[in-house]
């Protein structure tokens, strides 16, 4: 998997929306409870207590989704001491659930350091454009809906799943389709992990397009071992709605600047855009 780390496409207005997605989602993942031992490496039965409470209150659940099936019982955050020692206690829940909205508020939510960071760069790196395209407005409700769409997308394979969906994978991946619909001859400095990272500058239909193709093999098994842990599922959903949305946008979005200096090693020639 290459790393993105810089995009060859300056935008024509500040992408105000794009940065407060970014503080928000680091706010967030900084305030939530039991959170505080992954900044150190370390982590309290306590801390895992309310993380579980807080996961079961406010993320989204596939079998809740489809279903509306809501658990009668749910830890309550506080530990207990059992047969088989101490643990987390549940309880009936003391709140009512929506999970629709529970999609949102999972939108905010990561399960750790690398989770969070891998999704902000390529926020950082991709989102400006599309902000810059659509305006400020219409790129958070564009946002959201792809949000939505990667969710119950997931959700609808796996509509029996008790286990917790979170992350701003599903919205960012809808950015990333748009991104390949309207930039797809962007330029993009990525880390090819090669014995050493080697830069290169390739174009975005390739790096975009090899990230899809990856989440695609991921998710029919064919990846990593765990690749249970991750929703690629909701990567592929929050792609395809990315690019129908950003689809009619495509005739009147001006081309990126043309790439100039080195190109695979070699000096890039002059070429006419069209």
């Amino acid at each position: 998997m290459v790393i993105p780390v810089h995009d060859v496409n300056p935008a024509r207005r500040t992408a105000w929306v794009t940065y407060a997605l970014l503080a928000a989602n680091i706010v967030v993942f900084l305030l939530t409870p039991g959170m505080a031992g992954s900044v150190v490496g370390e982590g309290s039965l306590a801390q895992l207590c309310h993380l579980q409470a807080f996961l079961d209150q406010y993320a989204a659940v596939p079998r809740q989704l489809i279903h509306h099936q809501m658990p009668r019982l749910v830890p309550t955050g506080e530990i207990g001491t059992g047969p088989q020692g101490a643990g987390c206690v549940v309880g009936p829940p003391p709140y009512d659930k929506s999970p629709e909205l529970s999609v949102l508020t999972a939108m905010f939510l990561h399960g750790g350091w690398l989770h969070l960071l891998g999704n902000m760069l390529f926020l950082w790196i991709f989102g400006n454009n599309i902000e810059d395209r659509m305006g400020h407005l219409r790129f958070l409700l564009f946002y959201v809906a792809c949000g939505y769409a990667a969710s119950y997308g997931f959700a609808v394979l796996n509509n029996a799943s008790a286990d917790p969906l979170i992350g701003a994978s599903g919205a960012i991946a809808g950015v990333l389709g748009a991104y390949l619909v309207l930039y797809p001859r962007a330029r993009v400095w990525v880390l090819v992990p090669f014995l050493v990272f080697l830069p290169l500058r390739l174009p975005a239909w390739t790096v975009l397009g090899l990230w899809f193709v990856l989440q695609a093999v991921y998710s029919s098994g064919g990846g990593l071992s765990d690749a249970g842990t991750v929703a690629y599922a909701a990567h592929i959903a929050g792609f395809l709605a990315g690019m129908l949305i950003a689809w009619p946008l495509r005739p009147g979005t001006p081309p990126p600047p043309e790439p100039r200096g080195i190109v695979f090693g070699r000096r890039a020639r002059p070429r006419h855009t069209w």
